[in-house]
């Protein structure tokens, strides 16, 4: 499975649906379509951008907490929904290692968003795995 590569279309739908107001099916569908994800990669895709859509609210209002001076709308785009796709990860993907979802996250964000978006994350992220992530517990037993 390529996981960047579906995490990349799962970004690719988010935006659409949160920018374009596109339904979450069609922005799915042509998400896998243009990035030719199939079997396990398309799967991943699927459910990522399913779960942020049926996490949003609360996800929406971690993301006001954490980013101390910044509201959600005042967030660039594509930082708002990649900071989605991994707050997701970390609260709800327990087969999914921290680490991978933190560098994972600053990489597509450099790669969509804009070069300082790295430093920007690893201090939303890394704040939220230290202050509380219930997963942190358990990577550290």
């Amino acid at each position: 499975m390529q996981r960047r590569k579906a995490r990349e279309a799962a970004l690719q739908a988010l935006f659409q649906i949160d920018v374009g107001k596109a339904p979450a099916n069609d922005a799915v569908a042509y998400a896998v379509m243009f990035n030719d994800l199939s079997g396990d990669s398309e799967e991943f895709c699927r459910s990522l951008v399913a779960g942020v859509i049926a996490n949003q609210a609360g996800i929406d209002e971690l993301i006001g907490r954490l980013a101390v001076d910044w509201s959600l709308d005042r967030l660039a785009n594509v930082d708002r929904n990649v900071l989605r796709m991994a707050l997701f990860e970390l609260m709800y993907r327990h087969d999914i290692p921290v680490g991978a979802t933190i560098n994972e996250a600053v990489e597509i964000a450099k790669s969509f968003g804009n070069p300082d978006s790295g430093r920007f994350f690893n201090g939303i992220l890394g704040q939220f795995t230290r202050d509380g992530n219930p997963r942190q517990a358990d990577n550290e037993r």
